[in-house]
C-alpha cells in the first residue's frame, strides 16, 4: 500500500495506491495525517485504489473533517471503481463534495 506524498509550499498532492482497508488503515494514517495537517490545500489520487472498506472511508472521513476544522481545502480526485461504489452504498458523495465521474 504505497502512498506518494509531495509537498510544494503550502500544496500537498497524494496518490494511494492499493488496499484502503482495515489492513492498512494505521499505516495510511500515519502517512497521510502529517502532510495534509501541514497543507492549505491537499488534493489526493484515490485512481489506484484498488480495495476500499469501512476503514478506508474513515481515513477519508478523517482526513475531510481535519480539513475543514482547519479551514483549508481538500479533494478526492480520481475516484476508482472500488471507491465510487463505497460511496455510492454509503449516500457519502454529496459529504466530500468532489466531483465523481459516474460510472454506468
Amino acid at each position: 500500500m504505497p502512498i506518494n506524498v509531495t509537498m510544494e509550499k503550502d500544496d500537498c498532492k497524494m496518490q494511494i495506491e492499493g488496499e484502503m482497508t482495515i489492513f492498512a488503515a494505521q499505516e495510511l494514517k500515519d502517512s497521510m495525517l502529517p502532510p495534509l495537517l501541514r497543507a492549505r490545500i491537499t488534493e489526493i489520487d484515490l485512481s489506484q485504489v484498488t480495495e476500499i472498506d469501512s476503514a478506508g472511508l474513515q481515513l477519508m472521513l478523517l482526513a475531510k473533517l481535519e480539513s475543514m476544522t482547519r479551514g483549508n481545502t481538500l479533494r478526492f480526485t480520481g475516484h476508482s471503481q472500488p471507491v465510487q461504489e463505497m460511496l455510492d452504498l454509503t449516500d457519502m458523495v454529496g459529504f466530500f463534495g468532489d466531483p465523481v465521474l459516474l460510472q454506468s
